[in-house]
């Protein structure tokens, strides 16, 4: 299998290639793709030494899996021409995500309405992976009505800019800003552009792409970002309320039997997640799992994941081990 990664130099593009070496997909041609800025750059992976090339380069080596990390712009123009070339395109910005046309996925929750004939799949935002991941099983045996959600996002997020800024930050040293507040001793409720209604592309994401994965557009969602000065990991507080009341001990039942999912949940010994945790892991972690005594049949929880791994790369990668898995490519 031929695998492209378009953005391979990128925080989200170098992450990717250390999933595809551990998951040991093992390509018969690995073709790292980026930038002009790039071009020609050496590119660790799998033991050998690559060099970036350009998409035109790319489309003439047709590539069977091309895995997007380069932005919405760069897969809006690109993303129909590995297509055309024979590839399908696993995508991880905004660009498909809403089109109804295109599959949004999330392998342990709906990888099986993939087909063949699904040339472009959408990768999920890293904040929506790992509150479905946690969510569709709970959703499936008591029907979630509504969702507040707070987020508490890493740097990683927005990208290497905004690393550097914190670092930076950090050592006292002055330099370019990819926030318009300082970071380090921080918070602030911004993450993405602010829309018309007073909500924030991030939030309004969480939103939209939680209804399409769990096909149900009937469930009320509200969420606030909250960018954090951690260098790695997303954690979120979430509020559910679930149409009849629910068991608790069932609760922690299901969320244990569930794949990819971790629960870290005994505070009497301080036991509860924290990115520090999920730092170069693929499981998302739950915990604070507790009646909500204010509302009738809510639930609390508390969840965390590495947004680098399971909220971008090892997604888009556990998409592309299920197509060729299933002989959709």
């Amino acid at each position: 299998m031929k695998i492209a990664v378009v953005g391979a130099t990128g925080l989200v593009g170098r992450e990717m290639l250390k999933v595809l070496g551990e998951r040991k997909l093992n390509p018969s041609l690995f073709i790292p793709v980026a930038s002009p800025k790039s071009i020609g750059q050496p590119i660790e992976f799998d033991g050998g030494t690559y060099r970036v090339v350009d998409h035109q380069k790319a489309l003439e080596l047709r590539p069977e899996i091309a895995i997007f990390s380069a932005g919405a712009a760069v897969s809006r123009e690109w993303a129909p021409k590995y297509v055309a070339a024979g590839a399908t395109v696993i995508d991880n910005s905004s660009a498909w995500r809403m089109d109804p046309a295109i599959p949004l996925i999330v392998p342990e929750i709906n990888a099986g309405i993939l087909t063949r004939r699904d040339k472009i799949i959408s990768n999920p935002n890293c904040s929506t992976i790992q509150m479905v991941l946690v969510l569709a099983p709970i959703h499936r045996k008591y029907k979630i009505k509504r969702i507040v959600v707070s987020t508490y996002q890493s740097v990683t997020g927005t990208g290497a800019k905004a690393v550097k800024q914190l670092e930076n930050e950090r050592k006292g040293v002055k330099g370019e800003m990819a926030y318009p507040h300082p970071i380090d001793l921080n918070l602030f409720p911004h993450g993405g552009d602010f829309l018309p209604n007073g909500y924030t592309s991030e939030e309004i994401k969480l939103e939209k792409e939680t209804q399409k994965i769990l096909a149900d557009p009937s469930i009320r969602i509200t969420a606030t970002i909250v960018r954090v000065p951690v260098f790695g990991g997303h954690s979120e507080a979430v509020n559910l309320e679930f149409e009849r009341n629910y068991d608790l001990g069932d609760i922690y039942r299901i969320l244990s039997e569930t794949q990819g999912v971790i629960v870290r949940d005994d505070p009497s010994k301080n036991i509860y997640p924290m990115p520090l945790d999920s730092r170069g892991k693929d499981e998302v972690f739950v915990g604070r799992i507790r009646r909500d005594e204010s509302n009738i049949n809510s639930l609390n929880l508390f969840i965390v994941a590495d947004n680098l791994r399971k909220g971008a790369a090892t997604n888009a990668i556990q998409i592309a081990q299920y197509l060729i898995a299933n002989d959709l490519v």
